[in-house]
């Protein structure tokens, strides 16, 4: 007798370009691993968690894997890995439960589904709360930053590039 093995996705994300996301991912691997589940595909993204999921392109590209292939799971490191807009990660978690997978959310060991495809209340109720200090933590760091440049600016500092640096169109239009 075959037993089967769990299909499980990856997904990993950190916000900016110098940070890594390898840690994420090795861990979830590892735990895996440990599990007996079957890594089928891991997302791995540079981006940050406030976007939109329409402007961040390997969580789309994960929805869009995972409604194609019969996945049964999503890892994640942490819930913030999953965004840090409430209703953006709602909609994903929502998207997932309407197609059956469970995402569990490595740090706080929940899971958003039973093995019934039921939805499990407390995790519903512990990823609302989460998100939202989540946002909340986001929204600090901008007036935080804000607040610094505002000082920074009022003690005579000056903020932007430096004077006269300037990129022709060519170049500029090739970086974005």
């Amino acid at each position: 007798l075959k037993r089967y093995k769990m299909k499980v996705v990856i997904y990993s994300r950190v916000s900016t370009m110098t940070q890594d996301y390898k840690r994420q991912t090795d861990e979830l691997k590892d735990y895996s691993q440990k599990m007996g589940f079957q890594v089928v595909k891991t997302f791995e993204e540079k981006i940050s968690g406030g976007k939109n999921n329409e402007e961040r392109p390997k969580l789309m590209e994960m929805i869009n894997y995972i409604k194609e292939n019969k996945i049964d799971k999503v890892l994640c490191w942490e819930l913030s890995r999953i965004g840090r807009n409430t209703i953006e990660v709602l909609k994903t978690i929502k998207l997932l439960n309407d197609n059956c997978i469970s995402l569990f959310i490595k740090n706080y060991n929940i899971e958003t589904l039973n093995d019934k495809c039921e939805i499990n209340p407390l995790s519903q109720f512990m990823i609302q709360i989460l998100t939202s200090v989540s946002e909340m933590e986001k929204t600090t760091i901008r007036q935080r930053v804000k607040s610094g440049y505002d000082q920074f600016r009022k003690n005579g500092g000056k903020v932007g590039r430096k004077e006269g640096f300037r990129k022709d169109r060519e170049l500029l239009l090739n970086e974005h």
